[in-house]
């Protein structure tokens, strides 16, 4: 029966991954990403899958294979899906885009800003092609959007 309820508690969970530079949000160009920091998007994440009996398991690292690990073991913990805010890896990361593909999780991207609205570079992402959907401009809002989405996706209904 143990086994059980470990399986059932780690299905309801999801993965919110973020990447480089996101551990300076609230500090780093606040005119792009405004003041939220990460600690805000933890809690606001944190909230929003509760409301669907969902818990965010929120993980940042400035390292690519670091994300990847994470991508993993969120299929061996049997992970409910992934929201990934990859950063600058979005636009340069073949492996990360391999690793949601590989894992086959439902995956939501989100960008606080609008990528599309920024420099060239940004406007292709190799982890949208990865994911069923795919949130920019939105702020830190993008994230409960993007959860949101992910519930409607696994058929998580909300709570009362």
């Amino acid at each position: 029966m143990a086994q059980a309820s470990a399986a059932q508690a780690s299905a309801a969970t999801i993965y919110v991954l973020n990447g480089p530079n996101l551990n300076l949000l609230g500090t780093r160009e606040p005119e792009t990403y405004g003041h939220a920091t990460l600690a805000d998007v933890e809690k606001l994440c944190a909230e929003t899958a509760a409301h669907f009996g969902l818990k965010a398991d929120c993980r940042q690292s400035n390292r690519e294979g670091e994300l990847i690990d994470f991508i993993h073991e969120a299929r061996e913990k049997k992970a409910a899906g992934i929201i990934i805010n990859a950063g600058g890896y979005s636009h340069t990361s073949i492996a990360l885009h391999d690793a949601i593909v590989g894992v086959k999780i439902p995956t939501v991207e989100v960008h606080v800003s609008n990528i599309h609205a920024r420099e060239d570079f940004r406007h292709h992402s190799f982890t949208a092609r990865a994911a069923f959907a795919s949130l920019c401009g939105f702020g830190i809002d993008g994230y409960r959007l993007a959860i949101n989405g992910l519930a409607a996706k696994i058929g998580a209904k909300a709570k009362t």
